[in-house]
């Protein structure tokens, strides 16, 4: 097995009123449901709006903090999910219904670590 990540896009600001957020949420249960029956589910989650956010970055030797998002866009990561699947095509298939799910756009990616084995793990410290 792989782990993928699905990130979850959406857009600045509220909702539309055309948008049933009831429904969407009955929807990622349904489908958080189907995910955890097949073994794939291993997490996901929200997150709170972008101007929550803290950006840290070096700078030669010092470390700077600075609220808000990273970068200024009409679009944020409003939440993700981490799955594991046999393959790619298994991984978009869930990231379909996913998008189908949230009626936003989602981008399926591949963990490193669970791709070339013979690389460091994400969780080993740099060498």
């Amino acid at each position: 097995m792989q782990q993928y990540l699905l990130s979850i896009y959406q857009p600045d600001g509220a909702p539309p009123a055309s948008v049933n957020l009831e429904q969407i949420g009955r929807d990622l249960v349904a489908l958080n449901g189907a995910m955890r029956q097949a073994g794939a589910w291993v997490f996901s989650d929200g997150l709170v709006p972008p101007s929550s956010a803290t950006v840290l970055r070096r700078v030669g030797d010092e470390l700077l903090a600075t609220d808000g998002p990273y970068a200024e866009s009409k679009e944020h990561l409003g939440g993700l999910t981490i799955i594991n699947a046999a393959n790619r095509d298994d991984a978009i298939a869930w990231g379909r219904q996913l998008a189908a799910a949230t009626t936003l756009p989602v981008e399926v990616r591949q963990f490193r670590g669970s791709a070339m084995p013979e690389t460091p793990q994400r969780n080993d410290p740099p060498r």
